[in-house]
C-alpha cells in the first residue's frame, strides 16, 4: 500500500482507471436489475372501498335475463332501473338503487379505478392472453386485451399477491375461456382496469374484479369470481353466477396448547378463532395463538351421602305361647238330704 500511494501518479494508466470505473458501474446497474423486480412485486391490492360489498355496481341499468345468482350486493346509481329480479336472485348481499350508499360505493370506485390506472406497469402485454403463466405484477396494454383460452394466476405461495391488468380499452374474454389460480393465488386480489368495456364470452370462467370505465357484458352462463363494476354505463347479465370475492385470512399463530380437562355438562366455554368468538355449553375452554391459553379447571364435586332411611324395618310378632288348660275338678255329688 505505501509502495502503491508512493508511486500514484503512475500507479494506474488512463486505460486502466476506465476499466475499474466501467466493471463498478456495471456491478451497480446488474444490481439495480435484480432488486427491482423484488421492488415491484410487492403490490398493494386495489382499494375497493364500500365498493367491495357489491358483486354487481354500475352506472345507467342492471338488466338480468334469466335465473342469475348474485352473491353480493347489486347497486346503481345514477341510473334507477334495476330489472330481472326475479327471476335474478341477489344472495347475502342487498339491492341499493339511487341512494346514498349507492352513491358512496359509486364514489369509492371511481377512486379504486383511478388507483388501478395510475399503478407503474411491471410488464408490457398485449393480445391474447391464452397459454400465459403470469406471476404477481402490473401488466399493461396500450390497446385491448383478450383471452381465448386459458390464463394462469401463480402467486408463488404468497396469497397476499396482486395482479393488475391495465387494458387501454376493451377486455373481451372469448367462449369457454377460463383463469385459473395456482401458487395460493386469491380472486379478491385481481383487478382488470378496463378503459373501455369488457364482454365476459359464453360458458367462459372468469377471476378478478373487473373495474370499467363504461360498461360490462357477461353473456349466457358465464361465471365470475370477483365483482362486475362499471362506472358510467349498464352491466348486462344472462343467466350468470357472479361471487363477490372475499380474501380468506390466515389463522391465528401456529397451534394452541390443549386447555383445562373438561368442563362440567351444561357450563360455557370460549374459543377465539381470527377474531371470532364463539361460545357453546359442555366444551372446555381451548387455547388459542402459538402459546395456548390454560382451560379453566373443573369443579370438584362434593360426594353427597344418601341420607338414612327413616322407615323401621317391620317387626317380628312373638309367636304367641299356648295357653295351659287348667284341670277340671270333678264335683262330688252330695247325697239326697234324709227325709224319714
Amino acid at each position: 500500500m505505501l509502495q502503491f500511494a508512493h508511486h500514484w501518479p503512475g500507479a494506474l494508466s488512463a486505460k486502466r482507471r476506465s476499466t475499474t470505473f466501467a466493471a463498478v458501474a456495471a456491478m451497480l446497474v446488474a444490481g439495480s436489475l435484480v432488486a427491482a423486480p423484488l421492488a415491484f412485486s410487492a403490490q398493494a391490492p386495489v382499494g375497493l372501498g364500500t365498493a367491495g360489498n357489491f358483486a354487481v355496481l354500475a352506472g345507467s341499468t342492471v338488466t338480468n335475463t334469466g335465473p342469475s345468482v348474485i352473491s353480493g350486493s347489486v347497486g346503481l346509481d345514477p341510473g334507477s332501473a334495476v330489472t330481472g329480479f326475479p327471476p335474478g336472485i341477489v344472495l347475502a348481499g342487498t339491492t341499493q338503487v339511487a341512494n346514498g350508499v349507492a352513491l358512496q360505493a359509486k364514489n369509492d370506485l371511481v377512486t379504486a379505478y383511478n388507483d388501478a390506472a395510475g399503478r407503474s406497469s411491471t410488464a408490457t402485454i398485449s393480445g391474447d392472453l391464452a397459454g400465459r403463466t403470469l406471476t404477481p405484477g402490473v401488466y399493461t396494454s396500450a390497446s385491448s386485451l383478450g383471452l381465448s383460452g386459458q390464463l394462469t394466476l401463480d402467486a408463488e405461495g404468497d396469497p397476499s399477491a396482486v395482479f393488475i391488468f391495465q387494458a387501454g380499452s376493451s377486455l373481451i374474454v372469448g367462449s369457454g375461456s377460463q383463469v385459473n389460480l395456482i401458487g395460493a393465488a386469491q380472486a379478491c386480489n385481481v383487478y382488470w382496469q378496463v378503459g373501455s368495456s369488457a364482454t365476459i364470452g359464453t360458458s367462459s370462467a372468469f377471476v378478478g374484479n373487473i373495474l370499467a370505465l363504461t360498461s360490462i357484458t357477461m353473456t349466457t352462463g358465464a361465471t365470475l369470481q370477483g365483482s362486475a363494476l362499471a362506472r358510467n354505463g349498464a352491466v348486462t347479465l344472462d343467466t350468470n353466477t357472479i361471487t363477490r370475492a372475499t380474501c380468506a385470512t390466515p389463522t391465528g399463530g401456529g397451534s394452541g396448547t390443549s386447555g383445562g380437562s373438561g368442563g362440567t355438562s351444561g357450563g360455557s366455554s370460549t374459543t377465539t378463532t381470527t377474531g371470532t368468538t364463539t361460545t357453546g355449553p359442555g366444551k372446555t375452554r381451548g387455547a388459542t395463538g402459538s402459546s395456548g391459553s390454560s382451560g379453566a379447571k373443573p369443579k370438584k364435586h362434593k360426594t353427597v351421602k344418601p341420607a338414612a332411611s327413616k322407615t323401621k324395618p317391620p317387626q317380628h310378632h312373638k309367636a304367641a305361647k299356648p295357653a295351659t288348660p287348667k284341670p277340671v275338678v270333678p264335683t262330688t255329688a252330695k247325697p239326697p238330704a234324709f227325709t224319714g
